[in-house]
């Protein structure tokens, strides 16, 4: 699992609207939070989900792109998105490229662990936050993460 000071390979990636594009293009020359969530309209994911949605104005404050990552087909990311009117991409990760990319790929019925990703510009990991129960957790966490690292500062 990549930790802080790691860098991520730009990947390719597949959104819920079936746009192709890399993380270095989502992050748009700013800061970029991937979130992983196991499944897409269940109780945990949703609020996680939700709650990146509703602190949203906090995270552009911030010059910080967000977007969530499941395994879910796109069409089902895009149900997913739109009923909640969630006002970042969702990536469809069907056959587990990002989340292996990341460590977030799980053996077993779960497809992936609930991990969020706080990257640099340059897509190098500034913190990664693990809680598989507090789903508010991820958002506000990554806030705080932002927040020391200033847009301009270093590590």
């Amino acid at each position: 699992m990549p930790g802080p000071g790691d860098r991520i390979t730009d990947l390719t990636v597949t959104l819920h609207d079936g746009t192709t594009t890399t993380l270095s293009a989502l992050a748009d020359g700013g800061r970029l939070v991937v979130f992983f969530y196991p499944k897409a309209f269940t109780a945990g994911c949703t609020a996680q989900a939700c709650h990146f949605r509703d602190l949203g104005a906090e995270f552009t404050e911030l010059g910080a792109s967000r977007v969530g990552v499941s395994r879910d087909d796109a069409a089902t990311q895009a149900r997913f998105a739109g009923q909640h009117e969630f006002d970042y991409p969702l990536i469809a990760d069907r056959d587990g490229t990002i989340s292996r990319a990341f460590g977030a790929k799980r053996v077993g019925p779960i497809p992936s662990r609930r991990q969020t990703y706080v990257l640099d510009s340059d897509l190098t990991v500034l913190a990664v936050i693990s809680d598989e129960i507090r789903m508010d957790r991820h958002a506000d966490d990554a806030l705080e993460i932002l927040r020391a690292h200033r847009a301009g500062t270093s590590g």
